[in-house]
């Protein structure tokens, strides 16, 4: 048992839409209620949620995500400087594509006071009030926005070049932790594509073509997020979740964390690690063996978000048993793979077959740490 997150049995963030909520949603965008009555089904709905992940014995809740359409570009859109925008193109996934957005740099990067993202923590912090749950807040990592970034959506007004950012994007993350924490926040985690893509040569091959140089890019990745994590409050718990994809229950990226298990492990300042472990796609657990002795933990996600498939308890277990013979077992823990919805659309499993993997979830990590 930790008092601190990550907790032995813990979540990613996202999970499936209720269907209320996807019809609130779909009634707001086509202007047939107002933003005062979409926000009144989110409370409800969120409210429910909490409910349902400490009935379900999670120590830790989020919101699900209820309030975003995408797990990204909600956050980025509301940066100062940063714009969602139509392209011709979305972002391919294995025999599906996203909707056609992407990300301008339209003046300098900033983080105000005023990011919808503060209020809608606030918000989870009220509906998590006295059932004894630490809060989970996600946001997406800054190392997306670089890697996503292509470089004709770059002002040339305001800035060179993707080089050129770097300092207000480090800025900008100092300031969101900074208001976070000061709204109340302790467990705040940075979901992070990029890491994944670096371990896979055909994605590192469409980064070179957006104009990205790729060597040397897991140390100044590295090296961008100490910056933002350096002089944190000892009691932010800051974690990230690597992730290979996941929309409509599709993938991505394929590779093992071996290229940047060094850096990633070894020399980001995290507290924490969510690694997907839910099919060969992310190879052996070798890689666990740059994890630093201490107090760092890597929650291994070996329950998959894809499928409703339920997973076998002792295979869970075996496979558990066979991470901690490359790092500590008590600086391992256990989490579905990836969130269940990281877009509205969510993943094709049932609000059932969700919850059975979250029980799945606690109920094996009070087996293996007690």
């Amino acid at each position: 048992m930790t008092d601190r997150p990550p907790f032995r049995a813990d979540i990613v963030g996202s999970f499936l839409r209720p269907a209320d909520l996807a019809d609130a949603r779909r009634r707001f965008a086509d202007g047939e209620i107002d933003a005062e009555a979409l926000r009144a089904v989110e409370d409800a709905a969120i409210a429910d949620l909490v409910a349902k992940q400490v009935d379900a014995g999670l120590r830790v809740v989020s919101d699900g995500e209820f309030r975003r359409s995408w797990w990204h570009f909600d956050f980025f859109g509301f940066l100062d400087g940063v714009d969602v925008v139509e392209l011709d193109h979305g972002i391919q996934f294995q025999g599906v594509q996203t909707r056609p957005r992407g990300l301008r740099i339209s003046g300098p990067i900033g983080f105000s006071g005023t990011h919808p993202f503060l209020t809608h923590f606030r918000a989870l912090q009220d509906a998590a009030a006295g059932t004894g749950a630490t809060v989970k807040f996600t946001i997406p990592a800054p190392t997306v926005l670089d890697f996503r970034l292509e470089p004709e959506n770059i002002d040339p007004a305001v800035y060179s070049g993707r080089d050129a950012i770097t300092d207000d994007l480090v800025q900008a993350y100092r300031d969101a932790l900074a208001a976070f924490y000061a709204a109340g926040a302790r467990y705040l985690q940075f979901d992070d594509t990029a890491w994944a893509y670096l371990c896979s040569e055909a994605e590192l091959a469409k980064a070179r073509e957006r104009g990205i140089d790729t060597d040397g890019i897991a140390e100044r990745y590295a090296t961008l997020l100490n910056r933002i994590l350096d002089g944190k409050p000892a009691d932010l718990v800051v974690t990230t979740h690597v992730c290979r994809g996941n929309f409509r229950s599709t993938w991505i990226s394929s590779g093992g964390y071996e290229p940047v298990a060094e850096q990633l492990l070894g020399n980001t300042a995290y507290d924490g690690y969510f690694l997907e472990y839910d099919s060969d796609r992310a190879g052996g657990f070798e890689p666990l063996r740059f994890l630093p002795k201490g107090e760092k933990v890597v929650v291994l996600g070996l329950v998959t978000t894809k499928t409703g498939e339920l997973e076998d308890a002792e295979t869970v277990r075996r496979r558990i048993d066979e991470a901690a013979q490359f790092a500590p077992l008590a600086q391992l823990a256990l989490s579905p793979q990836c969130g269940f919805a990281s877009t509205e659309e969510g993943n094709a499993l049932t609000e059932d077959q969700q919850w059975a993997k979250i029980r799945l979830v606690v109920e094996t990590a009070d087996a293996v740490w007690g």
